[in-house]
């Protein structure tokens, strides 16, 4: 059973990283450098649950199933889970010499924020079973990858565009936080209107499933958007 559930928790995730490692058509990134960007993602996971634990007993709790959903979704998972990611990211890749093409900040982000994915899928699906673990990969793994393309777009946007560097960075961490507590709102808000009001709770759940069809949407556009040629940069940063 431990192997069925372990399965059901990292299958989905490889799928997907073999997925977008395929959709780099172009100048393949370095198996070791794909790896340690996982690992940065998993690292990110134990670091956001460690300042969520250390933060919950300061944060504001609401009797209104609205605001509930809204902390739990934006405070407690959406903003410390795509900062952190975002810091990982940016330590692995922003100055490395691979950095070279616009996908590969997209290739790196979601191998950092399925790292992620990976460790808290084997913590949910461990907890709550197969059922759950078989809702989690078609649901939250791959909302998590999307996530990373959006992280990723904007990331390659700064890294290649020196204009308005600031302005995309500022982006590629906030849109991935604003997906993410839609993506999670959505879902919770659904849930907790379950034993109160049908009508709200198919509501949510009938907005929770066009918002993850317009998250497939843009992240399928974002994915043909910058699967060109590489860029030839000669003043490309080396590796650290």
């Amino acid at each position: 059973m431990a192997f069925l559930l372990l399965f059901i928790s990292i299958f989905p995730v490889f799928v997907i990283l073999f997925y977008i490692y395929k959709r780099d058509k172009y100048e393949k990134e370095p198996i070791g450098l794909l790896i340690k960007a996982f690992f940065a993602g998993v690292l990110s996971a134990v670091v956001a649950v460690a300042v969520v634990v250390f933060t919950m007993p300061y944060l504001p709790r609401y009797d209104s199933l609205f605001a509930s959903a809204f902390v739990e979704s934006f405070i407690e998972a959406a903003i410390p889970e795509e900062l952190f990611k975002f810091l990982m990211l940016y330590w692995v890749i922003w100055r490395n010499k691979n950095f070279n093409e616009k996908f590969d900040g997209i290739v790196y982000a979601v191998f950092v924020s399925l790292g992620f994915a990976c460790l808290e899928n084997v913590f949910y699906v461990f907890e709550n079973g197969v059922a759950v673990g078989l809702l989690r990969a078609v649901l939250s793994v791959p909302a998590h990858a999307l996530f990373g393309i959006i992280m990723g777009f904007y990331l390659s946007l700064a890294r290649f565009n020196s204009d308005n560097k600031g302005g995309y960075i500022f982006k590629s961490l906030i849109f991935s936080m604003v997906a993410h507590g839609i993506f999670d709102f959505l879902l919770l808000y659904g849930s907790k209107n379950a034993s109160v009001s049908i009508g709200i709770m198919l509501l949510a759940f009938l907005f929770f499933f066009a918002f993850v069809i317009w998250l497939w949407r843009l992240g399928f556009k974002k994915l043909k958007q910058f699967n060109l040629p590489p860029v030839n940069n000669e003043n490309t940063p080396e590796t650290h």
